[in-house]
Formats: C-alpha cells, structure tokens, sequence
C-alpha cells in the first residue's frame, strides 16, 4: 500500500492504470467505511481511499477541529484491507487559496440536511468534483448513510457528464441497530445506549406504512414526539419519494424514511427504503 501526499504524485501513480475505484472518507474508519472498500476491491483492479477532513462541509458552529482523526490506525485496517493507494493531503494541497469557485446545486439540496446545515452539500460537491479531477476514477463508491449526499452526487455526475459509475453500500449497523458513524464515539454511555431509538423510530414508520396507514405528516410527526418525549431534540422525520427526496405522496411505491436529531451533544442521522405495495390502499 502506498501513502501519498500531493496531487502530481498521486497522477504519476495512477496514469498507467485502466481500472480505478475511489473511495472519499474523513479517516476515523469502522466496518461502514471498510464496506465500501470490501465493494471497491471487487468492482476495480485498483483501490484509491482518501482520507481528508474536508473544512468546506462543516458550519463554523460544527466539530471540525474536534472530528476524530485516527490516520495511523486507519492505514494499518487499509493495509489488512489490500487497499493500493491512500491520498491523504493537507489542507493547503487541495486549497492553496480561498476557494472561491463553487458549485450551483439543485433546491434539493436546501432540504432536509441542507436546511439545518446551510452550505454543507455545497463543501460536500466542491471536494469531491476535486477528487474526481485528480483522480479521474472509473467508479465511486458512498455510502446509503448518507442518503441525500448520495443523492446529489448522483445528479452532479450525471449533469456535469462524468464518466464515472457511483456505486453505493447499504448501511452496516451495530447489533441494536444504531448505524455506524465516526461521530458514535462522542455518545457517553447512557446515550449510546439510548441512541438506536432513532432506528427504532423509522422502523415503527415503515411498520406502520406496510401495515396500510398513508397519512404520512401524521407518521412523521408521531416519531417525532416519540423521540422529543426520550430527550432527544429532532431537526427532521421526513418520508421522501427515493427518487426525487420531495415530501412522499400516497400512491408512491419507492418511498425513503429520513431522520436526524441529537441526543445529547452529538447530532445522528440515519433512513430507510422501503416498497410500498401496490395493492395497498
């Protein structure tokens, strides 16, 4: 496995290979991000993994001086893993000046995440249209935790005509059901045991959907009072169409349950897919 630190060195390395998967992480690795490496091992002859703790995506507000940093353990699970090359700029490589140029994304954007986290797809798009120009993958693999940032990638490469194939993962969760995320680790021990109430929340949405109830403003707002009355302060419960994210309506068949709310200090986020039935009314 090789380390590489700036641009021109990672295009010598990779101007002779045919097949490349690119795989875009913070560092601070667990068994979500070691899934899409497992996928990109199968997909390409050759394995690119970033690890970058990108400024642009965090609120001046948010934990970016704070978010876990593990580069030396993270390169011994990327070892094990075969993995061919990791790209771990600094900050100065990727922006040697302000940057200034930045992406126009779709409303979409503006929802869900996008309202309490004002700018964060716009970072999200602006490192990784950087990433795909020095690397020029074959194929990109994100993960489905993410579910509205896959989403507008998934736009930005097929608007901007990217000759890249996004490739997903679903969600790897703890055995209660808590989807892994770096940022688990500032849960304390009460709240990570309080933590897969999230999950169960969306869970007991998709119940009820199976089960035939369609008023889904009522649904949304039943889980949030159920996570509200166990403490937890709750940005969103939205069930979206999958295709569009636009507010689910009765008839759709491809439906997603999303969520986000913080427990304590520490802000979580997970979803769902679900089908819905045809013949269900």
């Amino acid at each position: 496995m090789k380390i590489v630190e700036t641009i021109a060195a990672l295009r010598n390395t990779l101007k002779n290979e045919e097949s490349i998967a690119f795989v875009p992480t913070m560092g601070n690795l667990h068994e979500g991000h070691l899934a899409l490496i497992k996928k990109a091992k199968k997909e390409a002859g050759f394995v690119v993994v970033s690890i970058f703790v990108n400024p642009l995506q965090f609120l001046p507000s948010e934990d970016f001086n704070q978010y876990p940093r593990s580069f030396e353990a993270d390169c011994r699970l990327l070892h094990n893993l075969d993995v061919d090359v990791v790209f771990a700029p600094d900050e100065k490589m990727l922006f040697p000046s302000r940057q200034e140029i930045l992406i126009r994304l779709p409303a979409v954007a503006d929802t869900l995440e996008g309202e309490f986290r004002p700018g964060f797809f716009q970072g999200v798009a602006t490192i990784v249209l950087k990433f795909f120009n020095i690397i020029q993958p074959d194929i990109a693999i994100f993960g489905k935790k993410d579910y509205q940032q896959l989403h507008i990638i998934r736009l930005m490469v097929q608007q901007l005509n990217f000759p890249i194939r996004i490739l997903d993962t679903e969600i790897i969760r703890a055995a209660d059901g808590l989807a892994l995320s770096s940022r688990n680790q500032y849960l304390n021990g009460p709240e990570r045991q309080e933590a897969c109430q999230l999950f169960q929340a969306l869970n007991n949405i998709v119940c009820r959907i199976t089960s035939g109830q369609r008023n889904f403003l009522q649904l949304e707002q039943k889980a949030i009072e159920y996570l509200s009355g166990r403490g937890w302060l709750v940005d969103y419960v939205s069930i979206v169409n999958q295709q569009t994210l636009l507010p689910a309506r009765t008839g759709e068949q491809q439906l997603a349950v999303l969520a986000a709310a913080r427990i304590g200090k520490t802000r979580l986020i997970d979803n769902i897919e679900l089908t819905v039935k045809s013949d269900i009314d």
